[in-house]
């Protein structure tokens, strides 16, 4: 079971409270999220574009302006290349689109996850070349692409880098660590050890978007102060879609583009995203970051997956609504096949581990040859879900062997890579995901050494549920609920708040829903007061934990409508009924014990 830790970090809630007008309650979940200082409360509550980092903090960020704007004055082509994800596709859209209106002739292309692999290739040079393209930018890759970029100079291009990922190194003897940037004419990566600019972790699309505005910048007299707002604020929707697809850390800089670019999509003038919300099901007005990351946003990684990218982009680019919904619907239904191999794929995963022992393993290696290479990562990250572990998926390629890890909080995938660097064809990555190419022979070697260098205890492994508060149900109002607004969008970084209570008494309950998935309860926290609780999560489950604790007969009569007394200690998020036109409280069960 879980282990429950209430968090214990101190400050003057009440002052904070009084400061900022908000509950002591907010002020305590604020301090939890290590936002401290007073210019930083404010900027979490408040904070607006303003408050955006300047892009010229970006090493290279002026001399990777200063080249595209002789480039486009000298009438080169150029030619962005990006990756087949939804923040590489972004990042693509958003350049794009940002050196046509600065009058570049340019165009994209986008590699094919399995003809191309990830990332820079010297054939993706050699057709560059002979299509007359002058200069390369890349946006969310190139930072690993040395050999390549060494071969675009040597064939007379010029290669702009834009990326977000870990800079490639060699530790030496003494233990330091020597960084390989690419030679490129200019390499702009918050990563690179000295660029200082403020918030490190930023995705590929918001290293291109920043690219832009310095761009609009450069361009000043030639795009109307006008246009280059009204560029802006569609680019910064589509950094932020971006942003949460990539599961950066919503804090920060981060979190104030997927605010103010979820304020943009809820009027967005893209076409392409309205038809995307609209085939989804997704209403305007009320999209959040869980619709991006869980809804809209698996349905742009999907054709990257299974198909071509490009579809993705073009539905960025679509102009007319008939066009976007078409490839709306196209996206979806790529999306639907995905989810059926992805149940599948984690069903086979989940039978080799238990068949070959792989329990056992502290970082889980699992080779399925036959699963689409495409699903590597999505199956990695449900069997660390399942498991609790470091996991790397491993499947049959074209050229060898092509796999995806996905980690834990106390596992930093991309450096533990890097000492197993002997066994890869190529790699890369960062802390909580990375990919890798290797060679067949080498499977059964590198799930040894990867476990040999492992230094996670059982310990670090054990799952731990941090509470921001124990609260009890009586605290709970209308207004506190629509303040928790203020600490919106949730996601990695920023976390839901998570409440605690304990000896909560469940005094009634149904089952509910059109599969018959949801639990409805009315609970009771012993003080007079009255609650209806609802549970989203794994009723089985849930039913075998109150038939050990209750008996079979007393929560048979619990879903018989009987009165029964199950006293149950919950973790919980409370949240607003609306039905009927009428509004209540409701309690949102997360876990229990």
């Amino acid at each position: 079971m879980a282990q429950w830790l209430i968090a214990a970090k101190r400050a003057d809630f009440q002052g904070i409270a009084e400061k900022y007008g908000i509950d002591p309650v907010i002020a305590r979940l604020i301090r939890n999220r290590d936002i401290i200082e007073e210019e930083d409360i404010r900027k979490y509550l408040t904070g607006g574009k303003k408050d955006l980092y300047d892009p010229s903090l970006l090493k290279d960020m002026d001399k990777a302006a200063s080249i595209l704007k002789d480039k486009i004055a000298a009438g080169a082509k150029i030619r962005v290349i990006g990756d087949y994800d939804a923040d590489g596709i972004c990042a693509s859209y958003i350049l794009l689109k940002g050196l046509t209106v600065c009058g570049a002739l340019v165009d994209t292309v986008i590699p094919h996850r399995i003809r191309d692999g990830y990332g820079l290739n010297e054939v993706l040079m050699e057709e560059a070349l002979a299509e007359g393209v002058d200069t390369i930018v890349t946006c969310d890759n190139g930072i690993a692409a040395a050999a390549q970029i060494d071969y675009g100079k040597r064939l007379g291009m010029t290669v702009v880098v834009t990326d977000h990922h870990e800079i490639p190194y060699e530790e030496m003897e003494d233990g330091e660590r020597k960084y390989l940037l690419p030679e490129a004419a200019a390499v702009v990566d918050p990563k690179r050890p000295d660029c200082l600019y403020p918030c490190k972790n930023i995705c590929g699309a918001v290293v291109a978007f920043k690219l832009v505005q310095q761009l609009l910048h450069e361009f000043c007299d030639v795009v109307s102060e006008r246009e280059r707002e009204e560029l802006s604020e569609e680019l910064l929707e589509v950094a932020a879609f971006a942003t949460v697809c990539d599961l950066m850390e919503l804090r920060d800089e981060n979190r104030i583009i997927v605010k103010q670019g979820l304020e943009n999509m809820r009027n967005t003038r893209n076409p392409g995203l309205r038809a995307l919300m609209e085939v989804c099901g997704v209403e305007r007005r009320q999209i959040s970051a869980y619709h991006i990351g869980f809804i809209l946003g698996p349905c742009m990684n999907a054709t990257g997956r299974l198909d071509t990218a490009k579809r993705a982009l073009e539905l960025l680019q679509s102009r007319e609504r008939e066009e976007a919904v078409r490839i709306a619907a196209e996206l979806k239904n790529l999306n639907d096949i995905r989810k059926e191999m992805t149940v599948k794929g984690t069903e086979e995963a989940v039978a080799v581990i238990e068949r070959e022992g792989l329990r056992k393993d502290r970082v889980l290696v699992v080779y399925l040859p036959e699963v689409h290479e495409s699903l590597a990562g999505i199956i990695a990250g449900r069997i660390r879900e399942k498991y609790g572990k470091p996991a790397f998926v491993l499947t049959r390629g074209e050229d060898g062997v092509k796999g995806s890890g996905r980690s834990v909080e106390s596992y930093h995938m991309y450096e533990e890579l890097t000492g197993c660097k002997e066994f890869f064809t190529k790699y890369g990555g960062h802390k909580m995901a990375a990919g890798l190419s290797m060679r067949e022979g080498d499977v059964d070697a590198f799930r040894k050494k990867i476990n040999e260098k492992c230094q996670l205890t059982e310990k670090d492994l054990e799952e731990k549920i941090h509470i921001d508060v124990a609260m009890p149900l009586a605290y709970i109002s209308k207004g506190l609920i629509e303040q928790l607004g203020l600490l919106e969008p949730f996601g990695a970084g920023n976390v839901k708040p998570v409440f605690a209570q304990k000896d909560i008494h469940i005094i009634n309950g149904r089952i509910v829903g059109k599969n018959r998935n949801v639990g409805k309860y009315g609970i009771t926290d012993g003080n007079g007061g009255f609650y209806d609780m609802v549970y989203f999560g794994d009723l089985e489950a849930f039913h075998d934990f109150l038939v050990e604790k209750a008996g079979e007969y007393m929560v048979n009569r619990l879903y018989q409508g009987e009165r029964v007394d199950i006293p149950v200690s919950i973790i919980y998020y409370p949240d607003i009924n609306r039905y009927g036109g009428r509004e209540s409280v409701q309690i949102v069960m997360r876990g229990y014990q």
